[in-house]
């Protein structure tokens, strides 16, 4: 009777054991189905700012990033990004001449210098002439102008042009032209290169015709001519005229100008 009594309490007590353990240990509920959301609300976050990102960049560097001090950031971005588009887009030239995007292809135009008298010569074979050119109401980015001529700054591959106009009236401006033959008068256009490192000179092109003008009415002439060359640095470009008191100077009629196409 006795060891049946012990048995009996030792089952009670394993009972009680096993019924203690199970109110002790309950079941943890899974933390997924909470952090799920917050989980992908931060990845989509971050997301958007680097997509923001990548755009912002590849507009500054496409160029359609002028100016962003004046822009509202919505967003942060590291310090390194925000420098590099802030920072201005120059391109160095010699002597640094180029000063703003606008200026970063080398490039030329100048019309003829207006009121500038040139000497008569009424011979059959003139000598040539250099033409003078009004820098002032002109362009120059990266090239310089000094007397007719134009001065690479940036060597490479460039489209000469230029155009010169003549004219003439039965009477030229008060010139005493009665011992000139305008029935059988040269005007000749030659676009020169002046080679620095050869310390020689070319002529690049040459155009022009033989005229008969009618001396008892107004008569005009114009020849124009363009093409590319190689340049180096310290090459200069000019202009030759015959007959170049003939010239007309109106400014949209005779001009002289070079363009950089490539290196």
């Amino acid at each position: 009777m006795a060891a049946s009594h012990e048995y009996r309490g030792y089952l009670r007590d394993s009972v009680d054991l096993e019924a203690t353990q199970h109110h002790r240990f309950h079941p943890v509920q899974s933390s997924d189905t909470t952090y799920r959301p917050f989980i992908i609300g931060t990845l989509a976050i971050m997301g958007l700012l680097q997509v923001a990102s990548s755009v912002a960049i590849l507009l500054h560097l496409t160029g359609y990033l002028q100016e962003v001090g004046g822009l509202t950031v919505a967003f942060d971005m590291p310090e390194p990004i925000m420098n590099a588009l802030q920072a201005p887009k120059l391109k160095k030239c010699n002597k640094n001449r180029c000063k703003s995007p606008r200026d970063s292809v080398p490039s030329a135009h100048l019309p003829i210098r207006a009121k500038h008298e040139y000497p008569s010569e009424f011979s059959c074979k003139p000598q040539p002439v250099t033409i003078e050119w009004d820098n002032n109401q002109g362009d120059l980015h990266c090239i310089k102008y000094e007397k007719g001529k134009l001065y690479i700054d940036e060597p490479g591959y460039y489209y000469v042009y230029a155009k010169t106009c003549f004219r003439y009236y039965n009477v030229a401006e008060g010139r005493d032209v009665s011992t000139v033959d305008f029935s059988n008068i040269q005007l000749i256009q030659y676009i020169c290169h002046d080679i620095h490192q050869q310390n020689t000179k070319v002529r690049l092109m040459k155009t022009g015709s033989t005229l008969r003008w009618n001396n008892a009415s107004y008569n005009m002439y114009c020849a124009q001519q363009g093409r590319g060359v190689r340049l180096e640095q310290g090459d200069s470009l000019f202009v030759n005229v015959s007959n170049a008191w003939l010239l007309d100077q109106e400014t949209e009629g005779t001009y002289f100008g070079a363009i950089k196409l490539g290196g």
